[in-house]
């Protein structure tokens, strides 16, 4: 359909009739069979076209290229023709980006990055005179500037809307055209909502087939007025969930905070460049394919790059319809070699596995999964699971698998995420025979017979301190990571593993504490960090205030005051104690409470020492200092300044 964007549009109305279809008929769960890897392939895809789309706005030239391979190579031929006067509006809105997460000043945080671009770029617009037709001699040269680098916003914003033309609707390629964007919006639009629920501290679950229906209702009406599919944007969600908002209504005052701007700032967003929009989506298109992408791959399996890279190369030379169908026959290929049966035994494993669910005698359900559970087995997967109630134990053996792939781990620790929030237990077990190309929880697992698992220097190391000190020690993962979204710290940010840990009892206190690394993310997909820490979790003899406690910056005093209206916590200060305040930015729901529990020997104690982030849930603190994995002298350090922390509070018996 390439040429005629009404054709396009009537497209797009189709297939959000065809999302709402699919809703009704609760098929939401469909968007399961596509693995992770593959959709993250396209998306990586998309980024490349965004890329090769956008960089030619950046540098002030054009390709006239069919492809997008032909587009990006275009861009070293058309070097000579680079504007410099385009050039550094994208350069300096390209550097507002990278730059802006390692700035730490809350004035700055508080408007975000994308805006800093477009408001950079008015005092370049406005000193080079980008509104009249002229030229500018440079080193030689001469470049043209004008108002055709400039938005283009009509008077009147109805005279824009386009609507769609369905002359074509007859034609094998318009069905393409349908299928590719259903596809593409659909499993987007679920992928982000899963990823939504991780964030979520309120630990709610969405109704896929529900978001179905309105991502599909508003993508007709998008179409009908000349507008792009509807998808669930993870990047809104997540400064929606950080910026404390509880409902979807934050959703839809984001769109009529944007149309407002439209209408009323329309002469300001004139003077807006288009270079600093390209910078933009050059930065948005280079995070969805950026080393990053691949390298977060890597670490959940050598597999699992591979389908990402053979999914963008296929998408990039063919186009998304058939790089979601190579990227599932790669991977469906792969997973044969790797299980070493037959093509007909390979599908009679995945359909006919035999797995059930037993209710054991002491009320615990055993879920014996057989077989091959790949991600063509999540549907079944799903089936299986759905009867068992929540907040029961549940007990998954995996023993019998021949292969456990990456979508399956995925849906299981969902399952037990879920499950774990509503008073349940869930032990994963019957993986030890089973091997992997990487330690990571979820990585692709097939079954050999026992591996001796290698050991690191440092878990050497961490087991001699257990043994000198009397701890225990365990190197493996540990899937029981649920208590710690207690913390309100971890509310909203998804744990991906935990290992290493060290457990002791403070005899002195009666309380039972452990440390650990921790590997986890912020946001997700587009939006995804991930981090590395290690943690202290103290549980302590007795219930004490809930209360945080990390490092005062210069504006954090300012907006800890804004931060009330959005229902967070104000800053704690001591009038007696300024240096204490002046230091910690210390918050918590019962004021009076926590002012009577820092006494001044704790108080004292914590200006004398490095600051850490501690945090109480009321039962437990939590401790971590760094955002990487502590050596063997800082968790000693975490341990001494936690166990000496209990002394000088003031627990009441």
């Amino acid at each position: 359909l390439e040429g005629n964007i009404n054709f396009v549009l009537a497209a797009i109305v189709v297939s959000g009739g065809i999302q709402i279809i699919l809703g009704l008929l609760k098929m939401g769960r469909f968007a399961k069979l596509l693995p992770s890897s593959v959709l993250h392939g396209i998306l990586a895809a998309i980024g490349v076209i965004i890329f090769s789309k956008q960089i030619h706005y950046a540098l002030g030239t054009t390709s006239s290229a069919k492809s997008t391979i032909g587009t990006l190579v275009d861009v070293i031929y058309k070097i000579p023709e680079i504007n410099p006067f385009v050039f550094i509006v994208a350069l300096s809105g390209i550097l507002v980006l990278i730059f802006y997460k390692k700035i730490n000043q809350k004035f700055i945080k508080i408007i975000p990055a994308p805006m800093w671009v477009l408001l950079l770029s008015l005092p370049i617009v406005f000193g080079f005179d980008f509104f009249n037709e002229h030229s500018i001699s440079f080193f030689g040269n001469t470049y043209g500037v004008g108002p055709e680098l400039l938005i283009d916003i009509p008077d009147n914003p109805l005279d824009s809307i386009m609507h769609p033309d369905f002359g074509m609707i007859g034609t094998l390629p318009f069905w393409l055209t349908v299928l590719s964007i259903t596809m593409i919006a659909s499993v987007e639009t679920l992928a982000s909502a899963r990823a939504v629920d991780k964030l979520d501290p309120y630990r709610r679950t969405t109704n896929l087939n529900k978001d179905l229906i309105g991502v599909g209702l508003s993508t007709m009406v998008s179409g009908a007025l000349g507008g792009l599919p509807i998808i669930t944007v993870i990047v809104r969600s997540t400064v929606n969930v950080n910026s404390n908002a509880k409902t979807k209504w934050s959703n839809l005052y984001h769109g009529i905070f944007l149309i407002l701007f439209v209408l009323i700032l329309a002469p300001v967003l004139r003077s807006i460049p288009l270079a600093a929009l390209a910078a933009i989506l050059v930065h948005t298109g280079f995070k969805l394919a950026s080393p990053k992408v691949f390298k977060h791959a890597y670490d959940q399996g050598v597999e699992q790059l591979l389908f990402l890279s053979s999914t963008l190369i296929i998408t990039l030379y063919t186009d998304l319809l058939y790089g979601i169908f190579g990227g599932i026959l790669v991977a469906l290929i792969l997973h044969i070699l790797l299980a070493k049966v037959g093509f007909i035994k390979f599908f009679k494993m995945i359909y006919k596995s035999g797995s059930k669910v037993y209710l054991l005698e002491n009320g615990t359900y055993d879920v014996k999964l057989k077989g091959i559970a790949n991600f063509l087995y999540a549907l079944k997967l799903d089936k299986l699971l759905e009867d068992i109630p929540r907040g029961s134990n549940v007990q998954i053996d995996m023993s019998q698998t021949r292969l456990v792939d990456l979508s399956i781990m995925e849906n299981i620790i969902d399952f037990k995420r879920i499950h774990d929030n509503e008073g349940g237990e869930v032990r994963l077990i019957g993986l030890d025979n089973h091997v992997a190309s990487t330690s990571h929880n979820r990585a692709l697992k097939i079954i050999t017979g026992r591996v001796k698992k290698r050991i690191s220097q440092r878990q050497i190391r961490l087991q001699k301190l257990a043994n000198t000190n009397g701890w225990s020690f365990q190197r493996d993962v540990d899937w029981n990571t649920s208590y710690l979204r207690n913390f309100h710290f971890f509310e909203s940010r998804p744990i991906e593993m935990k290992s290493n840990s060290l457990k002791g009892l403070d005899a002195e206190n009666k309380a039972q504490w452990e440390i650990a690394d921790i590997v986890f993310d912020e946001g997700a997909l587009l939006a995804l960090e991930v981090y590395q820490t290690t943690v202290q979790i103290i549980h302590l003899p007795t219930e004490i205030p809930k209360f945080i406690i990390d490092k005062e910056g210069l504006f954090d005093k300012i907006f800890s005051r804004v931060r009330v209206f959005s229902g967070a916590n104000k800053d704690i200060n001591f009038k007696e104690n300024s240096s204490f305040s002046g230091k910690f930015l210390l918050s918590g729901e019962d004021e009076e409470a926590i002012r009577s529990f820092f006494t001044e020997d704790l108080i004292k104690y914590l200006e004398e020492h490095e600051i850490y982030h501690i945090e109480s849930n009321g039962e437990a603190l939590m401790i971590f200092k760094y955002l990487h994995i502590a050596r063997t002298d800082e968790i000693q350090n975490i341990i001494t300044f936690g166990l000496d922390l209990l002394k000088h509070m003031n627990f009441k018996k």
